[in-house]
């Protein structure tokens, strides 16, 4: 159940969907205003791209979600768990992430489409750091999903069964990070440019060292 998971766990999604909406802000205003963060808008242009012949964008697009796809599979064969568990790979997938975002960073400064692909595979690779517990899958980059389970959650309580405010909580920092997230990337973009991807690589780092002095810490 979730009540007897870590406190740091709030924290960390926080933290994650801040990340992704900083990211995705980011994209939103740098790369064509396409999404980064997630592919629900990417697949719309490819559609779209088909129907205008537009193949040069399509390439492009397609190479987008690809990229989201190598991501995922890189946490998928890192992590032994669906759930959250000490001793999984965090600090290392996070510790990549930062270094795709700082890749990223340095392609962009230089006009060059790898750097769109590089924080695609970044927002892949953290979206499939799913932690799934108390019948819901988590996910930080995006949160179509998270307010669906709020939804469900709320319809469930209108019938009369018990609400879990401690996961209610967690879905609200997320979406509250993810909305922080994109307030922050907006300000920063307007100063940094693509410069600005730095905060959510730092953040990243951050985030695998606490995880790793927390392993070392508790894991013994």
């Amino acid at each position: 159940m979730i009540s007897k998971l870590p406190r740091w766990v709030e924290y960390g999604s926080f933290l994650l969907a801040l990340i992704a909406g900083l990211v995705n802000s980011i994209g939103l205003l740098g790369f064509k205003h396409q999404s980064i963060s997630h592919l629900s808008g990417t697949a719309t242009l490819i559609g779209t791209g088909i129907i205008n012949s537009n193949f040069v964008d399509i390439f492009h697009l397609t190479f987008v979600v690809l990229s989201f796809l190598v991501g995922s599979v890189i946490s998928g064969y890192f992590l032994h768990s669906g759930s959250l568990k000490l001793g999984n790979n965090y600090s290392g997938l996070l510790s990549l992430e930062a270094l795709l975002l700082f890749g990223s960073i340095y392609f962009l400064s230089k006009d060059s489409v790898n750097g769109h692909y590089l924080a695609s595979a970044a927002c892949g690779l953290q979206n499939a750091l799913a932690t799934k517990y108390s019948g819901a899958i988590i996910r930080t980059t995006h949160v179509t999903g998270i307010f669906t389970d709020i939804g469900i959650m709320v319809g469930a309580k209108l019938r009369g069964k018990q609400f879990d405010q401690r996961k209610a909580l967690l879905f609200l920092l997320i979406i509250i990070g993810f909305i922080v997230g994109g307030t922050l990337g907006a300000y920063l973009f307007s100063m940094l440019k693509f410069n600005a991807l730095v905060i959510p690589a730092s953040i990243c780092l951050l985030l695998a060292l606490s995880y790793s002095i927390y392993n070392a810490k508790f894991s013994r």
